[in-house]
Parts: structure tokens; sequence; C-alpha cells
């Protein structure tokens, strides 16, 4: 009954013994043709719609597999709950170092604003004479909220004080940068 049973199982290309290099590449090779969509869009729904991300657990889902290719290649039909199983808990691992590691500390002066576009370039000149222009608190919560795109809860952590004073900082910061702007001629009054 066990031959009968092993001989009606469907073959996929992974169900090999993974032995030689070749092998744990054919391996890998298979895993990114089987389960590799599906695996970023399961990590990007897990972190909230983070393809890239997603992709990035992909990625050391797949780095794992090779390291344990010739265990795995024998395992056929626990491969995918392990691959899942895997990637899961790397984004478990992600949040957790989000949840500990606080934000890194960076002066508005070292914020690199630039780009290519000459437009883009003087627009970002002007906003900074405007940051410029403001103190030192509404400077740095439009940098943490805007330029970091940190979101309030995680500007009230790195500064701590409460969201709601984030939010009202924000507030001010904002209707004052606009003064400014208004003030050098470039928003209307």
């Amino acid at each position: 009954m066990g031959t009968r049973t092993a001989a009606s199982a469907p073959t996929r290309s992974h169900d090999r013994n993974v032995t030689s290099d070749a092998d744990c590449d054919a391996f890998i090779r298979d895993i990114y043709d089987q389960y590799g969509p599906l695996l970023v869009r399961y990590a990007a729904r897990l972190l909230d719609g983070d393809w890239h991300k997603g992709e990035d657990v992909f990625q050391e889902t797949a780095a794992r597999a090779w390291k344990h290719a010739r265990f795995l290649g024998t395992r056929n039909e626990s491969l995918r709950p392990w691959l899942f199983t895997v990637a899961r808990n790397i984004v478990i691992d992600h949040h957790r170092a989000r949840q500990i590691r606080p934000l890194e500390h960076m002066s508005v002066d070292e914020l690199d604003v630039s780009s290519d576009n000459t437009a883009s370039a003087i627009d970002s000149h002007v906003v900074s004479q405007a940051l410029e222009q403001l103190n030192e608190q509404q400077r740095t919560v439009i940098c943490l909220m805007y330029y970091l795109e940190c979101s309030v809860a995680q500007a009230a952590e790195h500064l701590g004080i409460p969201a709601g004073t984030v939010k009202s900082r924000a507030f001010y910061a904002v209707r004052a940068l606009r003064k400014a702007l208004e003030k050098q001629g470039i928003l209307g009054a």
C-alpha cells in the first residue's frame, strides 16, 4: 500500500534528493518558480502592503532554504509549510525589531532633500530656507513626519511627548511654514 501511495503522488521538480551544489541551485530555482510570487504576496500582506519588504522577506526565506537544501530536498511534503513558517517568522522578527529599536537621531542639517531635477532642487532650497525660520520644535516635527515619514505615534515616541502634542506641533509648524513661504512670495496669501 505504501508503494501505491508513492506512485500516485504528483511529482514536482523539487521532489529529489539534493546532494550537490548544482542540485541545491536547481532546488532554489524551483522554490523561486513555484513559491516566489506566493511568498512575496504573503509577506507583503503581513507587512501592511509593503511589496519591497515582502520581496526582502522572500529573499531571506530563500537563503534559509538554500542553507537547509539537503534536508528540505528530501522532505517535499513539508516544504511549502516550512517556507511560509520561515517567512512569517522573519516578518515577526521585523516587527519586533521595529518595536525595540528607537528611531535614529538625525539633525535637520543632515537631512538630504536634494534631487536631480532643477525645479525640485529650487523648491527644496526654498523650503529649506523657510524651515530655517521655524523654531527647533517645529522644524523637528516637520522633519520627522514629512521627510522621514514617521507616524504620529513614532514621532511621539522619538520625541518623548504625547501624540496629541505632536499633532498640535505639526499643525502649528505647517501653518508657520506656510506663512514663511508666503513671506518669500512662493505661496499666494
